[in-house]
């Protein structure tokens, strides 16, 4: 039988059951650390994913507006999907070809998914823009944005981990740029989000007690520049950055998509500002942040800590974060975490450990870190965030890859149980960061998500339409092309309705059936 993949969105392509062979290609841009200016927008075409940051010390003023090519419409082809009641662009094998799914316990229906543009005929994906956008004075933000000519589609915020920044969305953007708007951000304190300035300088030239001349680290000087008075790398400071960065950068409300922290960040911010929000999606996201007390709920006991994230850093946390810092800069110590997080070692993580420990070199990431670490709690917890995003209707979708050693199977399905009518869908072989081991499933999975909001639910939910294949099943396997070679991905949906018994079972369990899955679903 001869199986049609319909590509994703507009750039749709049929190719038979042979597939071709791709050439996975690299796609080098050159970075450029953000120069001071009095605009407060300014963008490059160009980002470099593998080579050394440079710190200016000019005042030249840049801006870079290149507009980005217009995808070609002639070489767009339109499939029309196996089901007539959703276009995604998956195909189900016939009867003849479909898995008995009658009784064996390891059954599934397969269903072939376009894979991410890989740079071979001409499918180089979205180009993507680097741009900082100066929020506050000597605080720019660092943000990358692609499918901006797609003025009709919907906009897609992605808000990245601990760690980490916007290019590691680089799979989302190019793939899901091509049909839809979308924005990558850094958090203050990470990425490209640097200040550019010393928040808490030395002011007097004294020598440690060794006789070294003192650090050269941003943060632990004598005392607090005016601008960073209030500074604190906390998760109210990255809410209210995502707030006015929707409000004056994107300007319309946002599907937002978070990963691990950036889940908790997306997840508090829409609690906060649902009137920005169309919808949620939680990768992994981490149920909890912070160890002090937030001020605002708790006050009598966060006047117990004598600090909480401010510049300057005191002598006491310069010295810990000093020891801290030499440890978990180190390469070693960054490759040993990536390869915890991510479930298959065939994963390329060169270039996620390039751009980490490109910002490990600045000059203000290690006094960022302490920050980050001291900072305390959000006013709203994980769990209070989550009921309110229900009680005003947000629309939540849950996408956690099995076999992340951190945010285990166990805390998404606690998230499932708090909102029980949040698709939820289980993703393996994928650890902590789905969307960049698994980004064809993860595009697959978000696409078909806001096309059923947006079409208020005249599209099912991605898999849904064929749910009568899964009365008995365990789920599906997604195929798609990488690297010339096909790859499959199990994909479990949860239903509206299971027990406590049913969450234990499924952690521990890999073959546990969700039964419930067809009989509960929308």
């Amino acid at each position: 039988m001869e199986i049609l993949a319909c590509g994703s969105g507009l750039c749709s392509q049929v190719v038979d059951s042979k597939w071709k062979l791709f050439d996975k290609t690299s796609n080098s841009r050159q970075t450029r650390f953000p120069t001071v200016g009095n605009h407060g927008i300014y963008c490059n075409n160009t980002i470099s994913r593998s080579g050394s940051l440079r710190f200016h010390d000019n005042k030249e003023q840049q801006r870079d507006f290149g507009s980005l090519s217009s995808l070609e419409r002639s070489k767009r082809i339109n499939c029309k999907a196996y089901s007539e009641s959703y276009d995604q662009g998956y195909v189900i094998g016939g009867e003849e070809d479909a898995t008995d799914i009658s009784g064996t316990e390891e059954s599934a229906t397969k269903v072939v998914i376009p894979g991410v543009p890989d740079g071979s005929n001409g499918e180089s994906g979205a180009q993507i823009s680097s741009c900082f956008w100066e929020w506050k004075p000597k605080l720019n933000v660092h943000y990358e944005k692609a499918g901006f000519e797609n003025v009709d589609s919907p906009n897609v915020l992605f808000l990245p981990g601990f760690g980490v920044g916007s290019f590691h969305y680089e799979k989302q953007m190019k793939d899901l740029g091509r049909d839809t708007r979308v924005w990558a951000l850094d958090f203050l304190g990470q990425g490209l989000s640097l200040p550019f300035e010393d928040p808490a300088p030395h002011y007097k030239e004294r020598a440690t007690s060794n006789g070294n001349p003192p650090s050269s680290s941003w943060g632990f000087g004598d005392e607090t520049e005016p601008w960073a008075t209030k500074l604190v790398y906390s998760i109210d400071l990255w809410q209210e950055q995502v707030q006015y960065f929707i409000e004056e950068v994107i300007g319309e409300p946002v599907y937002v998509v978070g990963n691990s922290l950036g889940g908790y960040v997306a997840l508090y911010f829409a609690a906060c500002n649902p009137h920005l929000v169309k919808g949620v999606t939680l990768l992994n996201a981490t149920p909890f942040w912070g160890f002090l007390p937030n001020p605002i709920k708790n006050p009598l006991l966060a006047k117990v800590f004598p600090w909480a994230g401010t510049f300057p850093l005191p002598a006491n946390v310069r010295r810990l974060t000093e020891l801290v810092w030499e440890k978990i800069s180190d390469p070693a110590t960054i490759v040993e975490v990536l390869n915890q997080v991510y479930a298959e070692d065939s994963t390329n993580i060169e270039s996620v450990f390039s751009r980490i420990t490109e910002t490990t070199r600045h000059p203000a990431a290690a006094a960022a870190f302490a920050s980050i670490m001291f900072a305390p709690q959000a006013e709203l917890s994980f769990s209070e965030a989550l009921s309110r995003c229900r009680k005003n209707n947000v629309p939540i979708c849950l996408m956690y890859g099995k076999e992340d050693p951190w945010v285990k199977p166990l805390w998404g399905l606690q998230v499932k149980r708090q909102v029980p009518e949040a698709p939820y869908y289980q993703i393996s072989p994928a650890g902590h960061c789905p969307h960049h081991e698994v980004p064809e499933v993860i595009n697959f999975l978000l696409r078909g998500w806001i096309r059923n909001i947006e079409s208020q639910g005249s599209i099912s939910l991605p898999l849904l339409d064929e749910l009568k294949h899964l009365q008995r099943a365990n789920g599906w396997e997604l195929e798609f092309m990488r690297e010339g070679s096909k790859k499959l991905v199990t994909v479990r949906y949860l239903g509206f309705k299971f027990s406590l018994w049913d969450s234990i079972r499924s952690s521990m369990n890999p073959r546990f059936k969700l039964r419930n899955s067809a009989t509960n679903s929308r």
